[in-house]
């Protein structure tokens, strides 16, 4: 389910997971922050062409080779530049980097270099005829904002705003005696799906709101703190009480 401002996904927990669209408008801000980058990357490639060419090394390969080179060039800058860096940064290209932008898949779950690799073959025919007409039309039209590439790819971008102070979820080494003071949480109980609910949650924490992150995480963790017994006032902070379940729930001999 979404709207022209939300993606909002219902797990099979019977809670529900909100992300922030990207408006078109910011991703046409990445779009050109990476254009400049690429620009920078022709530059360097120029000059290294301009310097093999001097040394005299073209004329042995042939034009067939010179042209295959060009083209391998291109196409490498041009697509497998955001592909490679949406694979390896987790959704994200230096451009949706500065700009807070991230590509995740329709489930809300990191984007596969699968995905990323078909969304960006596509960009050809967002492109089409000219600047990307294609893809404005159909980000207008579209409840999630996607473009053909994220249709065919099952992706959609989110805004990513950036929290401060949000570490490792394994980080926390005192959140299970914080949580409940003087016994341990009996997390064995959970089950796998309770379990993936919550590392769904710290997946995508940091695409939050941080309205949307607090209201999520109290609502998971009343949840859970009523499915194991856990009082509120045992579990003040729910981020921390879903961090110490997790990691309980993760060594127990239950769980592979």
């Amino acid at each position: 389910m979404s709207s022209f401002d939300k993606l909002t996904i219902e797990t099979p927990e019977q809670t529900a997971l909100e992300f922030p669209l990207a408006g078109i408008g910011s991703r046409f801000l990445a779009v050109a922050l990476d254009a400049l980058l690429q620009i920078a990357i022709y530059l360097v490639l120029l000059v290294i062409w301009s310097g093999v060419s001097w040394m005299g090394f073209l004329p042995q390969l042939g034009k067939q080779w010179t042209a295959a080179i060009l083209l391998f060039a291109s196409f490498s800058v041009r697509f497998a530049y955001f592909a490679t860096f949406e694979s390896l940064w987790n959704g994200q290209t230096p451009g949706k980097r500065w700009t807070h932008l991230r590509v995740i898949e329709d489930s809300g779950r990191p984007i596969t270099p699968y995905s990323a690799i078909l969304r960006n073959l596509l960009r050809f025919v967002d492109n089409l005829p000219i600047f990307y007409a294609v893809g404005i039309v159909t980000m207008l039209i579209s409840p999630q904002r996607k473009r053909v590439g994220d249709y065919v790819a099952g992706t959609v971008v989110v805004h990513e705003k950036p929290l401060q102070g949000v570490g490792s979820i394994w980080s926390v080494a005192a959140a299970p005696a914080a949580a409940q003071p003087g016994s341990a949480i009996p997390a064995a109980t959970l089950s796998i799906g309770e379990l993936q609910l919550v590392e769904t949650f710290f997946e995508r924490r940091a695409s939050l709101d941080p309205g949307v992150r607090r209201s999520m995480a109290r609502q998971i963790a009343q949840r859970l703190g009523d499915r194991l017994g856990v009082l509120p006032d045992a579990r003040p902070d729910a981020e921390k009480f879903l961090e110490a379940v997790a990691e309980q729930r993760r060594s127990s001999a239950r769980y592979h």
